[in-house]
This record gives C-alpha cells, structure tokens and sequence, in this order.
C-alpha cells in the first residue's frame, strides 16, 4: 500500500463505484490532499467534498498533476468524456472501470499506453468487492502492483489472463450479486408463504447467506462439499435440493451465467463501434 500511499489520484466520475474506492483509500491511510475528484454533478462535488478531497469539474485541470487516472464514467458518455482530454494521459497509470470499455477503446480515446481494464462489483460500497483486473503485457509489474493496490482497498483483486476472461467476470462477479439478492427475494417470500413475519424471514435468510458465504470463504472445504455435510439422507435438506435437481436450478443458472457473458461481449463491441 506504500506505493498508492505516495501517488496522485484523480477519478474522472465521482459516482458510487468511485466513492466506495475513495473512501477504501482513505480508511487504508491514503491523504486526501492526494485524491482529485472531477464531476459536472455539483452535489456529488458537494458530498465529495465532505471527504475533504479535491473536487472540480474541470477534467483537465484534475489529470494534471496525476499519477494514476481512474475512469468512472457512464460508457455511454465515455467518448464525450475523453473528447478533449486525448494525449494528456502520457506518464500516467490509467485504470478504466467503465462496464463494456475495451482496453484498445481506452487507448484510442485517450492516447494512453499504460491500462489496466477492472470489472468491479457493487459490494465494494462496503468493502467487499470481487474486481476482476486485466491488463495487457506492456503493462508493467508495478503498475500492475499499484493498481491491484488501489482495488483491494474495497476487496478482492482476482487478474485474469486474456481480455475475453473479463465478459466472464462480468457474469459471474459483475452481475452476480444480484443473483444472490434474487435468492435472497425468493427465499423471504417462501419463509412468508410458510407463515412467517416478512421481518422474522428476511433476518434469517440474510444471516444464513451471510453465514453460508463466510463458512465457504474460511473453510477447506469446497461449495460442494460443504452442501453435502449440510445434506442427511431424507431429511429436510435432501427434500429441498430435489425439487432443485428436478427443476435444474444448477443447469439453468449456468445458461444465465452463459447469457450474461453474451451480452457482455455485445455491449464492448457496440461501445468499440459507438468509438470507432
């Protein structure tokens, strides 16, 4: 962390994936008066500013004197963005969290050589974010270091090999949460339909995904095995998990999984056609 420790950083989009790092940094002893936030929005500058860094709306201005830009930017206003900033990035580490944003795109915008391409996720607000980094070979070991650095300040830094493996990323970390969140939903409108109070089913279900996560986390044992332990022979585990097999829950999730990588793909190659 010593190295992020003596850098200048400026986010380029001060939305709520670059907060949650901001305020990740700041808790790991990063100085504000090293943090430079641009944003049009003049309350997000507002409620920014309260962390007592750097604030402005001149994007320019803010990448000055950086050392390390993040992009935290809406991909559909991303070219807009980048429009008047091409050839000011030289010199500079540039890590890009815009969803569907190629590394080659990112170059083409910005004239940067140095990028590293993060698929984040919304856990990061509180600290427990999965962010996939992927980074071509030109990238250097230390900027590679740094920007993992930079991510872990809000959870796990995972690097993947080939730029393709982040629209699996996306699939499965990305967007995951909401797959949890979903059987979360139905899991407490069953425990309803059971009979119990929706206060009584929510406290249960989000202590028990909470629990199951942290048991998988610090456990030896794999997901699968795990399961199994939790699984006696005809008993009330066996009889739910049946009706899972029957439906084929695990075949089904892997299709959604599959569709959300596809379109993945189809959102870069429409954000590198909206570029081009």
């Amino acid at each position: 962390m010593s190295a992020v420790l003596n850098c200048n950083i400026s986010f380029i989009g001060g939305g709520n994936m670059a907060q949650a790092l901001i305020g990740g940094l700041i808790s790991r002893g990063m100085p504000v008066t090293r943090i430079t936030v641009s944003d049009p929005v003049e309350k997000v500058r507002d409620l920014l500013q309260e962390k007592e860094v750097n604030v402005t709306d001149d994007n320019r201005a803010a990448i000055k004197n950086a050392d390390v830009v993040v992009l935290a930017v809406k991909p559909q206003v991303l070219s807009t963005v980048l429009s008047s900033m091409h050839g000011l990035f030289e010199n500079k580490l540039v890590i890009s969290i815009v969803a569907g944003a190629e590394v080659e795109s990112i170059a083409r915008l910005t004239g940067a050589q140095r990028i590293v391409r993060v698929m984040p996720n919304t856990p990061a607000l509180v600290q427990t974010g999965a962010h996939g980094l992927y980074a071509p070979e030109a990238v250097s070991q230390t900027d590679r270091q740094l920007a993992s650095q930079i991510l872990a300040a809000t959870g796990l830094t995972i690097w993947v090999n080939t730029e393709a493996q982040i629209d699996a990323v996306t699939a499965v970390s990305g967007s995951g949460p909401a797959y949890f969140f979903y059987m979360m939903e139905s899991m407490i409108r069953a425990g309803k339909n059971l009979g119990l109070d929706e206060k009584v089913a929510t406290a249960l279900t989000l202590q028990t995904a909470l629990g199951a996560a942290q048991m998988a986390i610090t456990s030896s044992n794999t997901p699968a095995e795990l399961r199994k332990n939790v699984t006696s022979p005809n008993g009330t585990t066996q009889a739910a998990l049946e009706v899972f097999d029957r439906a084929q829950i695990s075949q089904n999730i892997q299709a959604a999984l599959a569709a959300a990588q596809k379109r993945s793909q189809e959102l870069a190659q429409e954000l590198s056609e909206s570029i081009k």
